[in-house]
């Protein structure tokens, strides 16, 4: 007796998806089953070749759920989410046009100013630090670091 394949993987598909199986993955098991039979008829004759159809792609549906279970689930790429941390273009541009406008702001400080400014801002000193370095007061160091702050923030006003 001939068997009506078409019906056959439709019929096993469907049972697959009942029991919670996507269509893509019934699809793969229904493939899988049929690769099993006709190995296996190879070397045997099977009296019911649909039954034996069904119960492989039953079998290789619950080793699949376990195999998910014990080992984690498979992703498929295309699924997947890739997040691209690296800023565009138009960003670093930007940074460049800002770093290059306070290095002319830095310039444009007097040279003690400067170094103070860079050694709290850049070095992370303290200000008793700074003042031990160039031998001045706190006092003065808090009143450099505040101009440079002052007169940078003015200058890259916009950017």
């Amino acid at each position: 007796m001939a068997t009506n394949w078409q019906a056959a993987f439709s019929r096993v598909r469907a049972a697959l998806m009942r029991r919670g199986r996507s269509a893509h993955d019934a699809d793969d098991l229904v493939q899988e089953a049929w690769i099993r039979l006709a190995c296996y008829e190879r070397e045997r004759a099977v009296a019911k070749p649909e039954a034996f159809l069904m119960r492989t792609a039953l079998n290789l549906s619950i080793d699949t759920h376990r195999m998910r279970v014990n080992h984690g689930e498979e992703v498929l790429l295309d699924e997947v989410v890739l997040i691209d941390a690296t800023p565009t273009a138009e960003a670093v541009v930007l940074a460049r046009e800002r770093v290059a406008r306070l290095s002319v702001c830095l310039g444009r400080l007097n040279e003690k100013t400067r170094d103070i400014f860079l050694a709290h801002r850049v070095d992370g000193m303290s200000y008793q630090q700074i003042a031990q370095r160039h031998q001045l007061s706190i006092s003065t160091v808090e009143k450099h670091v505040a101009k440079a702050t002052l007169q940078v923030t003015s200058w890259m006003e916009g950017w």
